[in-house]
């Protein structure tokens, strides 16, 4: 045990060492803020370049009117247009990208960024900050749209839990080998089985004040991490009292829904994967 403990860290230093020769840039587009936050915790954490991703025509701060502009671009096909960057892209061997999550995926001005650029041969490392989810079907847009890059399953951080962000951003930097130091080993999930009484309430507190999530747990797993427990809850969406009639004909939807309990803590959850 203790000579793989040893040689698993020989191994983390010999790839934070590969990731110190490559030429890292941490690029980015951020709306609110949050996304930039993990940026610059990236870029110092890395001593790497960043840059930010700007729009000729700026989305609006209200959060409503982006919305809607957002969707109406999305209804016509249109990506809005972005200013050039400063970097060149080509000098770069690693590219953290960064954005927030709209609609399921990367917002807007990062599609207008890839329909421009060619990362065949580049390691591309996703970021991004959002609601309730979004990182795991991004990353499946991005490597569609990218298929020559080496791409990252990324890091993602829900707006809600930025105050967690700084030490997790440490964590998947070392798990990944580009920082030095040892990753903390979480164990794998139990075998799931039915939620009972006690799991449906630390479900229904975890979610229960989130607007976006209407759900009932089926299926629970959970592993013990540092100062608490993890569960990983499989749901289905509710359907009672919707008015939308197509919502109603088709088959409820199920997703994952990954919730923490710190000791002596509320439960709250960390990402859903639909």
């Amino acid at each position: 045990m203790k000579w793989i403990m040893v040689t698993a860290m020989s191994i983390a230093l010999l790839c934070g060492f590969k990731a110190e020769a490559q030429k890292v840039l941490v690029l980015y587009y951020s709306q609110t803020s949050n996304t930039k936050a993990v940026a610059q915790e990236i870029a110092t954490k890395l001593n790497a370049d960043i840059e930010e991703i700007t729009l000729v025509n700026p989305y609006n701060s209200d959060y409503q009117a982006t919305i809607e502009r957002s969707r109406k671009e999305r209804e016509q096909g249109i990506t809005p247009e972005i200013k050039p960057l400063k970097a060149n892209i080509a000098k770069y061997d690693v590219i953290f990208l960064g954005y927030p999550i709209w609609f399921g995926t990367y917002a807007p001005p990062i599609a207008t960024w890839l329909e421009k650029v060619d990362l065949s041969g580049k390691t591309i490392v996703p970021f991004c900050t959002f609601g309730s989810g979004g990182l795991e079907s991004s990353v499946m847009i991005l490597k569609q749209k990218q298929p020559k890059a080496e791409i990252f399953d990324g890091y993602g951080v829900r707006a809600a839990r930025m105050d967690a962000m700084p030490e997790e951003v440490r964590q998947f930097l070392i798990a990944n080998g580009f920082l030095r130091g040892e990753a903390v080993k979480l164990e794998p999930f139990s075998a799931a089985h039915r939620v009972s009484k006690e799991d449906e309430a630390i479900f229904d507190a975890a979610v229960g004040d989130y607007p976006m999530i209407s759900a009932r747990a089926l299926t629970v797993a959970s592993r013990p991490i540092s100062n608490g427990m993890e569960y990983l809850f499989t749901a289905t969406e509710k359907r009672k009292g919707t008015p939308d009639k197509d919502l109603q004909l088709r088959p409820p939807k199920e997703m994952q829904v990954y919730v923490i309990v710190l000791n002596g803590q509320k439960p709250v959850f960390t990402k859903v994967v639909r």
